[in-house]
């Protein structure tokens, strides 16, 4: 799960049920944001991923947003950050990522 946040700089872990896991997925797209999706359900170590990621801090498993390897929350926290907030980490992270090519 780690290496997965790490490798890429968005990532949504999800379930196929969750509708608010399509929503936060939608929301990174309008942002120009194309992040890997791993679906947790979908995944033999689903169940271990859901008890790190509750373990990690998120209120709930899924969606879990990891942007630049950090752990930025779940619906909650992805909502209630401000648009403009979330533009600046992603710039943040475009450029950490653009210096590793």
């Amino acid at each position: 799960m780690m290496r997965l946040a790490n490798e890429n700089g968005v990532v949504i872990f999800t379930k196929s049920s969750c509708c608010l896991c399509y929503a936060v997925n939608i929301l990174f797209q309008e942002l120009g944001v194309k992040p890997l999706v791993h679906g947790i359900d979908h995944d033999p170590e689903g169940r271990e991923m859901e008890k790190a990621l509750l373990r990690l801090g998120c209120n709930a498993p899924v969606p879990a947003v990891f942007i630049g390897g950090k752990l930025i929350g779940s619906t909650n926290e992805i909502m209630s950050h401000r648009l403009l907030a979330l533009q600046e980490i992603l710039i943040l992270t475009s450029q950490k990522n653009s210096h590793k090519n």
